[in-house]
């Protein structure tokens, strides 16, 4: 059970969470159940006070003490929360078009920060950031778990071993099956004005993937996509019919896996149903519905300054999901395979989780299997082989856990180098909001015309 006092006798770092949203829960649990030795939760803040209701009482779910539990503060209390609680580093899971003025003003108040993906989805929300770095002398974070993920780490540590000689390309490939990719499309991220789109919300972790495996950094971008599956024009060509405005309470909800009901999970009804009264915010749109205005295939063309290239493939409606990545150098060329999901029906209709490698009936009635996951590499030559990958337990392909580590325990010495900090953060949103540009002009741009500003040192 959490305590108040650090048993080693140190002191430990006061933290307070910005935004209530699910993304909060795996901080929470990390701060009083992995770390408390380390960390002191001491205030949540959001606009909406049923999620905060709803995070306190699971923190006393959790275990934590009645006199122990956090401070609430309202949205707009970013500086009174600050000076009060006397906080010293501040964990932003916002959402993302309201990083850049969060960030900023934690900053500017006098606490570090730990940002999740994306850093923020435009230009001038860079540009905000690095200023109130410079200003304040404050440190920021920017949280990329998939570094941490043991096949990404061991794709990483063959490249930086020089295995593949001089990186000359990259083709990446990401699929988002229709469980996980059509969330976008029913969640406040379906408005590019709220998300900065897929390139940005989503593709920073594979941009800031590629950037850390061949250590470089993007220089170009040209990018081509658009709203093909989802989305009110392409239901009607594909005769879907009239459709719900929301999932929750609609007819077929139980039938089509399109429509979200809120009252089938308790978690979805307690933190956005019953929050709806109070912001208006629905979880549950219809993905067939007006107003998306993100895309859900993309493709880009990326330049680095060492000389690479990547070609990148983005897709939010596979019948799998997980990504197929290649690098390929002067000296041979490496293969990462990963399928973290791959949902069929069974005769009796029940979902199961199959091996890709299954064929025909095997396939089809195959019960649940691991995900898959294959490095190989294979020098000019010689025979291609495959490189170990270590076990991985939790989220994100094991990335959750040893990114926690790291963040609120510190690492003394690591040679993959996988913390993250706000330069790798600005990399990594760089390629999709030049990828955003591209998207509107048709032509290809330059980072280096995108204004982003600097972070200090």
């Amino acid at each position: 059970m959490p305590t108040s006092t650090d048993p080693t006798g140190g002191r430990r770092t006061r933290y307070a969470l910005v935004g209530t949203g699910s993304r909060a829960r795996s901080y929470l649990r990390a701060l009083v159940l992995d770390h408390p030795d380390m960390t002191e939760l001491v205030a949540l803040l959001d606009p909406n006070p049923t999620r905060l209701d709803f995070h306190l009482e699971s923190l006393r779910e959790l275990g934590v003490a009645e006199e122990q539990l956090p401070a609430r503060y309202a949205g707009g209390e970013i500086e009174r929360m600050i000076s009060e609680r006397s906080v010293e580093r501040v964990i932003v899971t916002s959402p993302d078009h309201t990083h850049a003025d969060v960030v900023a003003r934690v900053l500017l108040a006098g606490a570090d920060v730990i940002v999740e993906k994306p850093l923020t989805i435009d230009a001038e929300g860079t540009r905000r950031i690095t200023e109130a770095m410079a200003t304040s002398g404050r440190e920021v974070v920017v949280t990329f778990n998939y570094r941490y993920s043991p096949r990404n780490s061991a794709l990483r540590e063959l490249i930086a071993s020089g295995a593949l000689g001089h990186v000359t390309s990259v083709q990446f490939e990401w699929v988002l099956d229709t469980a996980h990719g059509a969330d976008y499309f029913r969640r406040w991220h379906r408005d590019k004005a709220n998300s900065g789109g897929l390139l940005v919300h989503k593709a920073s972790h594979h941009f800031d993937l590629v950037n850390w495996w061949i250590n470089d950094v993007p220089r170009r971008v040209y990018a081509s996509g658009g709203l093909r599956f989802y989305g009110a024009e392409n239901a009607a060509r594909d005769g879907r019919g009239e459709r719900p405005a929301r999932g929750t309470g609609a007819p077929g909800a139980g039938t089509d896996p399109f429509l979200l009901d809120l009252r089938a999970d308790d978690v979805n009804r307690r933190l956005y149903l019953e929050a709806e009264q109070h912001d208006g915010y629905l979880r549950d749109q219809d993905v067939f519905t007006e107003g998306i205005t993100i895309e859900d295939n993309l493709s880009l063309v990326v330049d680095y300054a060492g000389g690479a290239s990547m070609s990148y493939a983005l897709n939010a409606h596979s019948p799998w999901e997980g990504y197929r990545v290649a690098i390929n150098g002067t000296a041979g060329r490496a293969e990462l395979e990963v399928v973290e999901r791959s949902a069929v029906r069974t005769e009796a209709s029940r979902p199961v989780v199959v091996d890709p490698s299954a064929t025909g009936d095997a396939a089809a009635t195959e019960g649940a299997r691991r995900a898959v996951e294959r490095l190989l590499f294979q020098p000019h030559w010689e025979v291609a082989r495959e490189v170990p990958i270590p076990k991985g337990t939790g989220g994100h392909g094991g990335g959750d856990a040893a990114l926690g580590r790291a963040l609120f325990r510190g690492v003394s010495d690591d040679p993959l180098g996988r913390a993250a900090n706000v330069v790798d953060g600005l990399h990594a949103v760089s390629v999709g909001i030049a990828g955003n540009r591209s998207l509107a002009t048709g032509l290809p741009v330059l980072i280096a015309d995108l204004d982003l500003g600097s972070a200090p040192g």
